[in-house]
């Protein structure tokens, strides 16, 4: 039981920091356009924000997600289409700023606005995460790989191997279950990943007790949002520490870039959910 417990605390460990590095995503470009602002705190709150959000969601794909899944479809749409309002207003927002380092550095700067702004990341970060169901399935698959990985290698996952496979397939028994998303990642994908020794895992799962499965994937859930909030920590202060070597036009241009491209996800959230939203009244 112990011996699941670290096997499946490190996997998940390492598949939220490794998960999070991509820099495309909205977390990403909203923590590095502040840091570049100096503002570590307030990146910190949106990381563990964040974190929260990303909690929930892996706490879901990798318990109950196909018993939630046909009660979650149905408002996949009106989420899509939050997500895609909040990150262009954030986006538009980041594009119209223009910073300098000097007043940064300026004690006095520390305003009551400031301060509120750094209370209120918290819920920017949490809520971006949270309106985009994306990160539902991307959680899963990614979640999904690793456990499997790990369990072909002969290391006691605890079941959660096995009940990751049974998830698999009560989805795909699901009529049309298929989530859109940037990745392209449909669940048929699925059915060529096999967990290696299903009888031996199985009769693993029948040694620990009642409400292990709900423990393992709770602690499983926790150690994906440590390892983001150490990588997104990490982005965040390595930027803001190296930022005075950059030319204060450089920077400008790349926050401005990096509000460019919030929008653009957005709207290719907006796509999607006027697509779901036209099949839905057809």
């Amino acid at each position: 039981m112990l011996e699941s417990i670290i096997t499946i605390s490190i996997v998940g460990l390492l598949t939220g920091f490794i998960c999070s590095m991509p820099i495309a995503g909205p977390i990403s470009i909203l923590i590095t356009s502040n840091a570049f602002k100096g503002r570590q705190r307030y990146c910190n709150m949106v990381n563990i924000g964040a974190s929260c959000a990303d909690f929930i969601y892996v706490f879901i794909a990798v318990f109950g997600l196909s018993k939630l899944y046909t009660f979650y479809k149905p408002i996949i749409p009106y989420i899509f289409a939050f997500g895609a309002l909040l990150l262009i207003f954030l986006g538009l927002k980041i594009i119209k700023t223009k910073i300098d380092i000097e007043h940064l550095e300026d004690k006095s700067h520390l305003s009551e606005k400031i301060k509120k702004k750094v209370k209120g990341a918290f819920y920017t970060g949490f809520m971006i995460n949270l309106l985009n169901p994306t990160l539902l399935i991307g959680w899963f698959t990614s979640s999904l790989f690793a456990i499997s990985f790990v369990a072909a290698l002969g290391f006691h996952t605890g079941g959660m191997a096995v009940k990751i496979n049974q998830n698999v397939k009560e989805l795909n028994s699901i009529e049309n279950v298929k989530i859109d998303q940037p990745d392209s990642i449909s669940f048929d994908q699925f059915n060529t990943i096999k967990i290696h020794n299903d009888k031996g895992h199985q009769e693993e799962t029948s040694k620990f007790p009642k409400h292990f499965h709900l423990a393992i994937s709770l602690c499983y859930a926790l150690f994906i949002s440590i390892g983001s909030i150490i990588w997104f920590y990490l982005l965040a202060s390595l930027i803001t520490r190296f930022r005075q070597t950059i030319n204060i036009k450089v920077i400008n241009k790349i926050i401005h870039s990096l509000g460019i491209i919030l929008c653009i996800i957005g709207m290719y959230f907006g796509f999607f959910a006027a697509r779901m939203f036209y099949a839905m009244f057809q």
